[in-house]
């Protein structure tokens, strides 16, 4: 357990962040000095962001995955502030599609009327998906020692064969919308330079492609864990690697910590290079990740044939110039 509520910390930083990255962005064009030192140091309140964050993916999600992806963010984070502040303007993109990102994401993690409509639809999707396999889902109200979701229609119950043990219960929260995915493809796709017909294209085939295979997923961590798929003799291993004492959370961590967690990040690629062959521009960003993992400039796009046709080029740049 961690000695404080992170979440307390990260909301109202995440809302400062996006509020920087954005303002930043929209005043490129008429002040570019100074919003290359507001982004670029807004790049850095953005890796303490991760840092904060790291610790509770670890312990309180058991998530290994996010855990590394936040430690990994906190140095990125610094040195895209430090390339930017130095003149890498091509990096105001991807600034650009962090504020995005933010705007769709947090009125859900902050507002609790969102948050609750959202976990309520995933949670009964999920239940419906339950039944159609033939199980019977015993769908409830999360209890009180959840404040952020208490009394919303979202947790499955399950029975143990240990009449003293209270029960599995297995709660859909806001990790398991796919929002944040969502809130990714959607910043990005909004952050580039390109007609709107191939953004909105490429927005009609990822969100729902991450919608379907979120249902899917939840629906098999509820299962795994309400079941005891995953129980086994790494059972206490994973619970003294994970600071957890309860035997019937080791089904639950393998499910969503490491099963689901790496096949998520499998999709997430798939639908990324999809997503990139209809928008090439985007390939900018991955050209920035690129030059900062090894100090080379590329033009990737090129390399790959994926250059947008002219007609679309003019159009995008016809747009951006109104």
């Amino acid at each position: 357990m961690l000695p404080f509520d992170v979440l307390a910390v990260t909301d109202p930083l995440a809302w400062v962040v996006v509020a920087l990255f954005g303002g930043g962005a929209l005043a490129e064009r008429r002040y570019p000095d100074l919003s290359r030192y507001v982004v670029g140091g807004t790049w850095a309140l953005f890796a303490v962001f991760w840092l904060l964050l790291a610790p509770h993916f670890f312990f309180v999600s058991n998530s290994i995955i996010e855990a590394l992806l936040a430690l990994v963010g906190v140095p990125a984070c610094l040195y895209a502030g430090y390339l930017l502040a130095s003149g890498r303007d091509s990096l105001f993109v991807l600034s650009r599609a962090v504020a995005v990102m933010g705007l769709v994401y947090l009125p859900a993690e902050t507002l609790p009327f969102i948050r609750q409509l959202l976990v309520e639809h995933v949670a009964s999707q999920t239940a419906l998906l339950m039944d159609a396999l033939g199980y019977d889902p015993n769908l409830g109200p999360i209890a009180e020692r959840r404040p952020a979701y208490a009394g919303f229609e979202a947790a499955f119950f399950f029975e143990t064969p240990d009449p003293n043990h209270a029960g599995i219960v297995y709660n859909i929260v806001m990790a398991c919308t796919a929002l944040g995915s969502m809130a990714i493809f959607i910043g990005c796709i909004a952050a580039v330079k390109a007609p709107l017909r191939r953004k909105f294209r490429a927005l009609a085939v990822a969100i729902p492609i991450i919608y379907v295979l979120n249902i899917i997923r939840t629906t098999f961590i509820g299962l795994a864990f309400g079941h005891q798929w995953f129980d086994g003799w790494y059972g206490p291993y994973l619970l003294s690697l994970f600071g957890e004492t309860d035997p019937y959370l080791v089904s639950h961590i393998v499910a969503e910590g490491i099963i689901s967690q790496t096949l998520s990040v499998v999709a997430l690629v798939g639908i990324a290079w999809f997503v990139i062959r209809e928008l090439p521009e985007l390939l900018v960003i991955i050209d920035d990740i690129a030059y900062m993992v090894t100090g080379e400039d590329r033009d990737t796009a090129a390399e790959l044939g994926l250059l947008p046709d002219a007609d679309d080029a003019t159009a995008a740049a016809g747009a951006d110039d109104d």
